[in-house]
């Protein structure tokens, strides 16, 4: 990756951190033109800022309940929606009508799965026995849908199970072999999670030492420059979103339902731990550097580390 690549990657994630942790009275201050820095929702849970008095519809992120600056997709909403409806084949959006009977303005309430400013809630993990129906059925309480996996068509060998594991490193640590195509997550007394992995084809494995700097449900894919010039087919299925352009999180986003994001050194390595829309590759050398998991597996791995985890990919 190029400087001025990295550059711009580490200026828009700088950007998103610090704009993050902005007081509620600076977000107003940085919204001229809007009557205040609060949201409203309507009856129909549609969210809308003021300006002149008059509610516009709000399509941008939401922070501790706020509008995040430089997000402000509001000012085409219903375009917008309409153009993911097209492209992704999303129901089409009914146009907003706060004054209808029933669609009065009221005060923001906690957003449903999907809609702006919607967080997963807490989710514990299942420590009891794996039982494959279970682990690899059907997901509920997601803002798309995690579709079961016929496990029992799979290679047995790459299906989430707990096992010995022998290493120095400590409970707690992420360690790939891609050359067994395993991830461990290590476990006290010699054991570890072990999951089945898709990682990097011949001239995109990498190797090191990484830690986790983030984790999102269901996120954006911007993928680099490069990889829509060696794929020119990815230029018909991107779009123009806040980072950029990229895929929205959801159904057809190769990045499936979970994300790791691996930085080095303080730097994003653009590789990830994520889900994927192709369970059948888990197992095989396909992915340009990142690892691959079912989604249902990342969901459990998601649900058992945290932001800061060290993760070792073996060479």
């Amino acid at each position: 990756m190029s400087n001025q690549n990295r550059r711009k990657l580490l200026f828009g994630a700088a950007t998103c951190l610090v704009l993050a942790g902005l007081p509620a009275p600076v977000f107003a201050q940085a919204f001229d033109g809007y009557d205040d820095d609060r949201l409203y929702q309507d009856a129909a849970g549609a969210l809308y800022r003021k300006r002149g008095g008059q509610y516009v519809p709000y399509s941008g992120r939401v922070v501790h309940g706020r509008p995040v600056p430089g997000s402000d997709a509001d000012l085409d909403a219903e375009a917008y929606a309409r153009r993911r409806a097209e492209r992704y084949g999303e129901p089409p959006p009914e146009t907003p009508n706060p004054s209808a009977p029933g669609g009065q303005i009221q005060t923001p309430r906690p957003p449903a799965p999907g809609q702006a400013g919607w967080q997963l809630p807490p989710q514990q993990p299942d420590n009891g026995p794996i039982d494959y129906a279970r682990a690899y059925g059907t997901v509920s309480g997601e803002p798309f849908p995690v579709a079961a996996i016929p496990f029992k068509k799979f290679n047995q060998t790459y299906l989430r199970q707990e096992v010995d594991f022998r290493t120095t490193e400590p409970p707690g640590t992420i360690v790939i072999d891609p050359k067994a195509r395993f991830l461990y997550l290590v476990l006290p007394g010699g054991r570890a999670r072990r999951y089945g992995v898709g990682v990097g084809k011949q001239g995109f494995a990498w190797s090191g030492t990484a830690t986790i700097n983030s984790k999102q449900a269901w996120p954006d894919w911007y993928p680099p420059k490069e990889m829509i010039a060696r794929r020119p087919d990815l230029a018909g299925q991107v779009d123009k979103l806040q980072s950029g352009l990229g895929v929205p999180g959801g159904a057809r986003n190769p990045l499936g339902a979970r994300a790791m994001y691996l930085w080095q050194n303080n730097k994003d390595t653009l590789f990830r731990i994520h889900g994927t829309l192709e369970p059948h590759t888990i197992g095989q050398s396909v992915s340009s550097g990142c690892i691959r998991m079912i989604n249902q597996d990342a969901i459990d791995l998601f649900n058992r580390v945290e932001v800061g985890t060290r993760v070792v990919v073996l060479g």
